[in-house]
């Protein structure tokens, strides 16, 4: 039995995954500015076993990056999950698609940096997800104007809700796209591995 964090039929639920491999500033940052903006009930930080566009080579064991990830963020909303690895999924669409089954009456908003979204094309049946979510974009140095305007953000510009309608994505018919900006932190994981290193 898959289990999941504390959910009931009316919530709004963000979806933030990613490797964490390690947390960092910019996460919290992501995941703070979503619960707020958003006015989301909770949201879940989804520790991913696998990223299939990055090599596994350079991540640690899954036990050690859930780890790190459930140390870092310590927030009375915020809950880091397993399921996906419990559930042995690889990509994301399929964790839409069990969620969309196994919690139907949670309103589920995915959430992303603008990093990742600038990349979403890439991401196996990316537009599955986008017509199945509404998706929450926090703004990350350097991809402001690319997940504004190019690749995947300029195919969401008809489905844009403005900024100040952020609260109103979590029960907005999708596909639907909110872009937030606020405090950022140019941190990135692959920063402090490359400081890490010898």
């Amino acid at each position: 039995m898959i289990k999941l964090p504390p959910h009931a039929p009316g919530m709004t639920v963000g979806l933030f995954g990613g490797s964490f491999n390690p947390p960092h500033e910019g996460h919290r940052l992501v995941a703070l500015t979503a619960l707020r903006r958003a006015r989301l009930d909770a949201l879940w930080v989804m520790v991913t076993p696998g990223n299939p566009l990055k090599n596994p080579a350079q991540a640690p064991p899954f036990a050690q990056r859930f780890a790190a990830a459930k140390t870092f963020f310590r927030h009375p909303r915020i809950r880091v999950t397993d399921f996906e690895a419990t559930l042995g999924v690889r990509y994301s669409w399929q964790t839409v698609e069990f969620l969309l089954r196994r919690a139907s009456g949670v309103k589920f908003v995915w959430i992303m940096g603008a990093d990742n979204l600038a990349g979403f094309h890439r991401w196996r049946r990316w537009r599955d997800i986008a017509k199945n979510l509404p998706i929450l974009v926090v703004d990350r140095p350097g991809a402001t104007h690319s997940a504004a305007f190019g690749g995947v953000g300029g195919w969401f510009a008809r489905w844009r809700l403005p900024e100040a309608q952020a609260p109103l994505l979590p029960r907005r018919r999708p596909p639907a796209l909110a872009l937030l900006h606020g405090p950022r932190s140019a941190l990135s994981s692959t920063q402090l591995r490359r400081r890490a290193s010898p």
